[in-house]
């Protein structure tokens, strides 16, 4: 495991946040630069590193944070450099559920929000695009969890983080973060 990159990934507002602070809550160390701070809309933090950005124009930093992880979008997972090993946790969401948290946010930010098809449609491709390139990529493992099912079973879920980082995580301290008042955008039934 020292060996690994650990990343957590997946579309905006579709649960990293929340997976970063259950990895940092189960021991494994994340690396983060606490510039955006907690607000209304991920009142634990955010858990970001600015310098994940411009990973392609500069991955120096990369071999420090072997045996760590840190979060990053998955439009920038192409980026990554292939000389180092990578575990790649990636969070899905409903779709609507993420784009109602979105929009949202962009609202209460004074942004305008793009037409809700649109995004789905390029969401959709990209991720398409995406999951076909990961799985050809030998320094890659890769991970796919769900948002929705780790509020409605974050035992079962954190129990395969677990497994899948080699053991390196206390489950329980996972399971104790999350916090089922934070889900408040749920899709309606």
């Amino acid at each position: 495991m020292e060996n690994h990159i650990t990343i957590v990934s997946g579309l905006p507002r579709s649960g990293t946040s929340l997976m970063m602070q259950m990895l940092d809550n189960g021991g494994l160390p994340v690396v983060t630069d606490g510039i955006r701070t907690a607000d209304t809309d991920n009142p634990k933090g955010y858990y970001e590193l600015e310098k994940v950005k411009s990973v392609k124009r500069d991955a120096a930093w990369l071999p420090e944070a072997r045996g760590k992880a840190f979060k990053m979008i998955s439009q920038l997972l192409y980026d990554l450099p292939p000389s180092e090993r990578y575990r790649v946790i990636f969070m899905e969401r409903d779709f609507d559920e993420m784009l109602t948290s979105q929009e949202k946010m962009l609202e209460r930010l004074g942004k305008p929000a793009a037409p809700r098809d649109e995004i789905k449609r390029a969401y959709t491709l990209h991720l398409n695009r995406l999951h076909e390139w990961l799985a050809r990529q030998a320094n890659i493992e890769l991970l796919r969890v769900s948002y929705n099912k780790l509020l409605a079973e974050p035992l079962e879920q954190a129990e395969q983080v677990r497994q899948f980082l080699g053991g390196a995580v206390d489950v329980e301290n996972m399971v104790n973060t999350v916090d089922p008042s934070l889900y408040r955008n749920r899709r309606a039934l």
